[in-house]
């Protein structure tokens, strides 16, 4: 296990540099929910990090394979970037306004009549696989109804009003927005013909 927080922190810091630079892609969609929001703009996930914040910056000149995995520095490091995260600032010029956004679904509740309650990640496994991204990259998502048949990682395109509010889900991250009442389009992407 000779290096894994450094490699950890390491390949934390890839994924919020891949959030930096890149979109959600998937753009072929199939509707479900109240009204249509034909005329909404979508946003793109960096749209949602302020562009003052770089998290990145303390751990740019730190060698990390010298660290070793119970050196208590490389622990303290970790958690110090899980607080930054967590606590990571929002675009306060999005509160508030309509938006749209494609994402992943990491499921809040789940019955057999389906999804109301997930929170909305830019990354596919974010939540799940890996740390949770930066609170600034996490939408907690309540559906204007339930949606049947979605399942976690499922990708969808969220309507609604988007505000600047905190949830923290124990097991799954902080969010850093919220859109409630949403309408929620499944993605479906057209495969290779």
């Amino acid at each position: 296990m000779k290096g894994f927080f450094p490699r950890a922190l390491s390949a934390t810091l890839l994924v919020l540099g891949t959030l930096l630079t890149a979109a959600c892609g998937p753009s072929s969609a199939t509707g479900h929910g109240a009204t249509s929001h034909a005329t909404t703009p979508e946003l793109k996930w960096e749209a949602l990090i302020p562009k003052s914040w770089d998290p990145t910056k303390r751990y740019r000149n730190i060698d990390l394979e010298a660290l070793r995995d119970n050196d208590p520095r490389a622990i303290q490091m970790l958690d110090d970037m899980r607080a930054v995260w967590d606590n990571a600032p929002v675009n306060v010029a999005l509160d508030g306004s309509a938006a749209k956004l494609s994402g992943f679904v990491v499921p809040l509740d789940s019955t057999q009549d389906g999804i109301r309650e997930f929170l909305l990640v830019p990354y596919f496994g974010a939540c799940i696989h890996t740390p949770p991204p930066p609170a600034n990259q996490i939408v907690h998502v309540v559906a204007a109804e339930t949606f049947k048949g979605l399942h976690a990682m499922d990708t969808v395109k969220v309507s609604g009003v988007l505000k600047a509010a905190r949830y923290a889900s124990a097991d799954m991250g902080v969010s850093g927005y919220e859109i409630t009442g949403a309408t929620v389009e499944r993605i479906v992407v057209a495969g290779p013909q």
